[in-house]
């Protein structure tokens, strides 16, 4: 399908979804995140392994978009966050990793986008903000995620400061998984993607989804989960696959995504 706001590609195993409203510095209107969410869904269903949040322009996202907000009532602000949240949840929903490519600034809602991904590699000249604390509209919903990537008490601090913390900052606080120049962001993405791609795509695919439902258990409700879905994909065909192969000495023959 066309699309207005985003440029979806596809290169080998991997699909990168581009925001592509650099006027705007990648705000997130509600018809750009209608267009990401429905570019994620096509991803997710489709079979590639991997996939790469990306923007164009001199940032990676500055949130949402204020002219959207600005005159809006309390209906549709609810209405559009909830549209935000349905793009955030369809990111971890998907089977594949999904892996944010930042340069630039990512704030607000583009800060939620980095903290909501998976996987992110940052470029050495990106920074991260939820510049509502020292605004008027406090970055609730963005927090969410954040807080859950950095902890409670540099989440409070970002939050209530709504200062920019730099690539280094993020990657030592836990937002970002790699930080690299510039001129290897593209190289250091396709790295880690490939080395999170290795082996089963449906025994990963189940992973990612098992780890996001436990994480946030008590420990004896998270083993308990986690017990049950380890021995239900333990009867899987590429499980058996693998340990044969692991004891027969040679590569799996993995099934197709």
């Amino acid at each position: 399908m066309g699309f207005e706001h985003i440029i979806v590609e596809r290169s080998g195993e991997f699909a990168t979804i581009t925001m592509n409203r650099p006027h705007r510095r990648n705000a997130l209107s509600l018809d750009h995140m209608r267009e990401l969410i429905a570019a994620f869904r096509q991803a997710g269903e489709s079979d590639a392994l991997g996939i790469v949040l990306a923007g164009n322009g001199p940032v990676f996202s500055a949130g949402h978009d204020f002219a959207d907000v600005a005159d809006a009532d309390l209906p549709a602000v609810r209405s559009l966050l909830g549209t935000c949240t349905e793009l955030m949840n369809l990111m971890q929903q998907v089977p594949q990793p999904v892996l944010a490519r930042v340069h630039g600034l990512a704030t607000a809602a583009g800060c939620q986008l980095v903290a909501t991904a998976d996987l992110a590699v940052a470029s050495e000249d990106a920074g991260f903000a939820a510049p509502g604390g020292k605004g008027g509209w406090f970055c609730h919903t963005p927090m969410v995620a954040v807080a859950r990537n950095v902890g409670r008490k540099r989440a409070m601090e970002m939050a209530l400061s709504g200062d920019v913390i730099d690539a280094r900052t993020a990657l030592d606080w836990g937002l970002v998984n790699q930080v690299v120049p510039a001129g290897q962001l593209d190289s250091a993405v396709q790295d880690l993607l490939e080395r999170v791609t290795r082996g089963s795509a449906e025994s990963k695919g189940i992973g990612k989804q098992a780890l996001y439902a436990q994480i946030d258990l008590d420990q004896p409700k998270a083993y308990a989960y986690a017990i049950e879905v380890m021995a239900a994909t333990s009867q899987l065909p590429d499980a058996r696959e693998g340990m044969r192969a692991f004891l027969d000495k040679r590569k799996p023959a993995w099934r197709p995504r």
